[in-house]
């Protein structure tokens, strides 16, 4: 029988080495960049993805999350170290919640997400992580990774070596 909390810890571990790989690759001499119009900037992006881990706080912190209700700044870190101290603050924060707060019966609780009056999401815990969290950093990741190659800024392997990994 596998344990829920274990896995979910795992995973969140072992992604977090290539998260922290990609974020280690952006040049913010390109942070107001942006590939069309419609996108964040190559800042804002890199941000976001350190940020993103708060979500497992904000899923074993409450049952719902209301983003009528909610204050949001979008951030931009001001250069690569402040958005690595960024990640690792969130990284640990996280692990740690995740550690202390949680268990399998809590994983199996529902959790919702909200807009005032409209339902966005509900799941369990354990979905939502996984959604909210790990799931939404690997697509973000791999926004990032196309902002880097357009940019000619090397793409670290992040599930093996990239073309960038083979020179």
């Amino acid at each position: 029988m596998t344990n829920i909390l274990s896995d979910l810890t795992e995973e969140f571990e072992l992604e977090s080495k290539s998260t922290r790989k990609i974020l280690e690759g952006v040049d913010f001499s390109h942070s107001m960049w942006k590939p069309h119009e419609k996108s964040m900037t190559l800042g804002r992006l890199a941000t976001h993805i350190a940020e993103l881990p708060v979500w497992i706080n904000r899923i074993l912190s409450s049952d719902k999350f209301d983003f009528a209700t909610a204050k949001f700044t979008p951030n931009v870190a001001s250069n690569d170290q402040d958005l690595l101290k960024t990640f690792e603050e969130h990284f640990i924060s996280a692990k740690k919640a995740l550690n202390e707060v949680a268990n399998d019966d809590f994983l199996n609780q529902s959790w919702t997400a909200v807009r005032g009056d409209i339902t966005v999401a509900s799941s369990s815990r354990k979905m939502a992580i996984r959604h909210w969290a790990i799931n939404h950093i690997i697509h973000h990741r791999g926004q990032l990774s196309v902002f880097l190659r357009l940019l000619n800024i090397p793409v670290p392997g992040l599930y093996g070596p990239s073309a960038d990994d083979r020179r």
